[in-house]
């Protein structure tokens, strides 16, 4: 079994969701033997951000692959006949994103430090979740509508917040990291979702140790499968 343990937090060694994160995988690691894991920081090391080049490069790839339906196959086949290219820098780029695209899916649980920052994701996750939206590998469109292809994976989220966003909370309207996160893999297929959830840690150091002690908890019970 292979884990792919994604963190994004800029805070370092005082981030909550970076602390939640370490234990869950830990917690995993000791009770799944022949545990396979994969680490990538989105802080120190993030993925290229979507352009312009990047989109063409990842289209004319879809093309070739003969992966692109309706009306933007002809925009491109017309690109790419007309001498649109793609260079190296931008080719490089493209490869990095591919890169994350694999490790995505050669993992069956993705363990997923997500802090909310302005009532959404950190910018990086953004651009990593960015890379896993590909036609034909992660979703496709049928007669009925989308397919999602990544529903045999587990999602394991790490949230932390510095409010409180849950349902019974005023401000849950406000909160579009964990619904755009459910949105984004419920469409390609995941639906195995848990929020280990961290709330309040912005509220004072009480609070913030009842909500580390809370969601450690929740870690303790988690399991593989």
């Amino acid at each position: 079994m292979k884990l792919l343990h994604i963190d994004s937090s800029i805070s370092g060694g005082q981030s909550v969701s970076r602390q939640l994160t370490a234990s869950i995988v830990a917690r995993l690691n000791q009770t799944t033997p022949g545990l396979e894991i994969t680490y990538r920081d989105l802080a120190i090391a993030p993925v290229p951000h979507q352009s312009p080049t990047i989109l063409f490069a990842k289209m004319k790839a879809l093309y070739e692959a003969g992966a692109l339906a309706g009306h933007i196959v002809e925009m491109v086949a017309a690109a790419v006949q007309g001498g649109a290219k793609v260079d190296a820098s931008t080719q490089a780029a493209f490869a990095e994103t591919n890169v994350v695209l694999d490790e995505f899916l050669a993992a069956d649980i993705i363990v997923l430090g997500a802090p909310m920052y302005n009532f959404g994701i950190p910018s990086q996750l953004k651009a990593w979740i960015d890379c896993l939206a590909s036609p034909g590998k992660t979703f496709k469109y049928t007669a009925t509508g989308v397919e999602g292809l990544a529903g045999d994976k587990k999602l394991i989220v790490a949230s932390s917040r510095g409010g409180f966003y849950t349902a019974s909370s005023p401000m849950a309207f406000m909160d579009h990291q964990e619904t755009f996160l459910t949105s984004f893999f419920g469409f390609i297929g995941i639906s195995d979702v848990a929020f280990v959830r961290a709330e309040g840690v912005g509220l004072g150091p009480e609070q913030r140790k009842l909500a580390l002690e809370t969601a450690l908890a929740d870690v303790a019970a988690l399991k593989a499968a």
